[in-house]
């Protein structure tokens, strides 16, 4: 039986803009990359407070991955909504698209 390595990566650690090579085999994984090659989902982890934990496998090593750090990214519709109220407030109009 083959054992199953796994890591935990924090992203308030990490440069750059959420790409990250698997610590197993090296493996790029984007969080851009939708077509599931290189990695695939595999747990949420939601709390009262919102995300707390991403769990994914590398497709190549087979590895878990825990992916923590999600709170700066939670206090970002603040921001943006305080912006947007600003903007409301001095007349200026603004496009929002949610994915």
């Amino acid at each position: 039986m083959k054992q199953r390595q796994v890591y935990g990566l924090d992203l308030t650690k990490m440069d750059g803009s959420g790409d990250f090579s698997c610590p197993g085999c090296g493996t790029a994984i984007s969080p851009d990359d939708c077509t599931e090659e290189a990695y695939s989902i595999l747990e949420i982890k939601v709390s009262s407070r919102g995300l707390e934990e991403v769990v994914i496998r590398c497709n190549t090593c087979a590895s878990q991955l825990h992916l923590t750090g999600f709170s700066l990214l939670q206090k970002l519709p603040d921001i943006d909504g305080e912006k947007l109220e600003n903007e409301k407030r001095e007349g200026t109009s603004c496009y929002i698209a949610h994915v």
